[in-house]
């Protein structure tokens, strides 16, 4: 196994150093020093921007980030029971490349055999702002995402390459740990939001714990890759100081799924119901149209089912992470915020009804 620094506070200007260089970024200068700022509140990782001296001017990056495993045991323990940081470092590593996505070029990527201790570094995008569940987005945001899922979903449909990744492969094993683990995951989410949720999303949670099994067996048609977390915190808006619109990152839920998971998350927990039920048609058209050019023709009928469903995975999602992620009052807002949207965009389309009608039909 690759020998890799585990914390931001293991790396030295040497490592440094000798990842750029055999990236291609460095060529002959030196790293003479560095410093290291933490970044962003992650829940299952934790991420580091670090600043870089040469012993020339403009030899190099001025900066890079790093991301790592999280400090907290329980997150590193989910983690690795769910291959987070293997499919993040697979990702960067097999994948990304062969997508039309924006992400960030990447200089090293490394995971233990245990999947447990992982690091990446790569480019600092330098976004004028990064995305935010709590404050939500503008229009244009919205967009820009749907456009990224575009991107992801139509090239890596029915690709071989892609859809072969060991790490990316439904495991009956862990999906059955899931949906057992569910109903304990859903009771203390209902105990921890009783009073904030309204009763009638509320219900939404109760309806699909009666229904996991079903759920987390869910096996849709025309497979391709999905972000699994596609949601505000996970995006970066104006890129390189302003001159790309938008990169996705945090791919440690990457899968191999329907890419309408991706979007009914999205409109749901990612936007919120006052952004998305004014745009939603045009957000929709928007993701065929996109598709469609990519040269995987879809309609609004083809999707109408599969986006329902999509909902749900905000659902579940929520629910699962408020009860096996460390526990921070950010993430209590968040699990908050993504369930409240999730919920209404089910309510408002009853996506219960549609994982009810799959489940006895196998229509979608």
């Amino acid at each position: 196994m690759v020998d890799f620094p585990r914390k931001p506070a293991e790396v030295d200007a040497g490592w440094l150093e000798a990842r750029l260089r055999e990236s291609g970024v460095l060529r002959d200068a030196r790293v003479t020093d560095m410093a290291w700022v933490p970044i962003g509140t992650g829940q299952v990782g934790d991420t580091a921007r670090f600043t870089l001296t040469y012993d020339r001017e403009g030899a190099g990056p001025a900066t890079v980030a790093g991301k790592f495993a999280s400090a907290d045991q329980t997150s590193r323990g989910t983690a690795a029971t769910l291959q987070l940081y293997t499919k993040e470092v697979t990702f960067y590593r097999e994948v990304a490349g062969l997508l039309d996505a924006r992400v960030p070029r990447t200089f090293a990527a490394e995971v233990d055999e245990n999947g447990q201790e992982f690091v990446l570094l790569f480019e600092d995008l330098a976004p004028e702002r990064g995305g935010n569940q709590l404050l939500g987005c503008s229009i244009d945001d919205a967009r820009a995402a749907i456009r990224q899922a575009a991107a992801i979903h139509a090239p890596s449909r029915n690709h071989p390459a892609i859809l072969g990744q060991p790490c990316f492969q439904p495991q009956p094993a862990l999906t059955g740990q899931m949906a057992a683990l569910y109903p304990q995951a859903h009771a203390v989410f209902r105990e921890r939001y009783d009073g904030q949720l309204a009763p009638e999303l509320m219900r939404i949670c109760d309806e699909l714990n009666d229904l996991i099994g079903g759920w987390f067996g869910r096996v849709l048609p025309d497979p391709g890759l999905v972000h699994g977390d596609f949601r505000l915190d996970n995006m970066l808006f104006g890129v390189g100081n302003g001159a790309e619109p938008i990169a996705i990152v945090d791919w440690q839920t990457t899968g191999i799924g329907c890419g309408l998971t991706d979007v009914g998350y999205f409109m749901g927990c990612g936007i919120g119901s006052a952004l998305r039920r004014p745009h939603e048609d045009e957000l929709l058209d928007l993701y065929c149209a996109e598709m469609s050019r990519r040269g995987v023709p879809t309609t609004r009928e083809a999707i109408w089912t599969r986006y329902r469903l999509g909902a749900l995975h905000g659902v579940s999602t929520a629910v699962f992470s408020a009860a096996f992620v460390v526990r921070t009052p950010r993430g209590d807002e968040n699990f908050l915020s993504m369930a409240t949207g999730a919920c209404e965009l089910a309510l408002d389309h009853d996506s219960i009804g549609a994982l009810r009608h799959f489940l006895e039909t196998g229509a979608c």
